[in-house]
């Protein structure tokens, strides 16, 4: 879809408003894919991390809802969750998330049970806002924390991109795990450059010996 689309075509207000049928049909497959998949060693890793600490948040910009079939309770999303919707107009669902794990999708567009207009996926489109609640949370989070990971993400894409930049103002502990170097590479106190999956399960054994 995106060799094919450009994202304003798919993943932007104005981009449903034209074509809401071909949104859709974009989130239907990313939903099937999605649905295909199962939690790799690194999200199980972070979910048992957070049975070993009272305190342990994942903040995360994905929408596939893995951490928390992996097991993790306690996740931040920034940029929503593919699997919720709300109405687009004013009635009693506008305001209200409610999940809808059809796969496929009985109908394309998707329309609400009680006004029957159009329905849109509870995701961050291009050009929007993320949610305040979930920012705040993240925010206060990155300054307060005692111990800041940074896993798998190009540290590029704003805002989520400045909470390491937070943790390391406040003098807090951070580590970055990432294949890859990232423009955080050079500034955390600690770079591990290897897949999550690899490096988050030897860092539990490592927490877990002082058990």
């Amino acid at each position: 879809m995106w060799k094919n689309h450009q994202p304003e075509e798919l993943a932007t207000p104005g981009a449903f408003v034209r074509d809401p049928a071909l949104v859709w049909e974009f989130y239907n497959w990313r939903r099937e894919r999605i649905a295909r998949s199962k939690p790799n060693e690194g999200h199980a890793a972070l979910a048992e991390m957070e049975k070993v600490f009272e305190e342990f948040y994942i903040i995360t910009q994905n929408v596939d809802g893995l951490h928390q079939k992996a097991g993790s309770r306690k996740v931040i999303e920034l940029h929503g969750d593919i699997w919720y919707v709300r109405c687009t107009e004013a009635c009693s669902k506008r305001r209200e998330l409610f999940p809808m794990y059809d796969v496929p999708l009985k109908e394309i567009p998707p329309v609400c049970p009680d006004c029957g207009a159009h329905l849109r996926p509870h995701v961050v489109w291009f050009g929007e806002t993320l949610p305040e609640a979930p920012l705040a949370a993240a925010l206060e989070l990155s300054e307060n924390c005692d111990f800041f990971l940074v896993v798998g993400t190009s540290a590029l894409v704003q805002p989520a991109a400045s909470l390491p930049r937070y943790a390391l103002r406040s003098k807090i502990f951070t580590v970055e795990i990432n294949p890859e170097p990232t423009p955080l590479s050079e500034i955390v106190d600690e770079y591990i450059q290897a897949p999550s999956g690899v490096a988050l399960p030897l860092l539990l054994e490592e927490i877990q010996k002082y058990l």
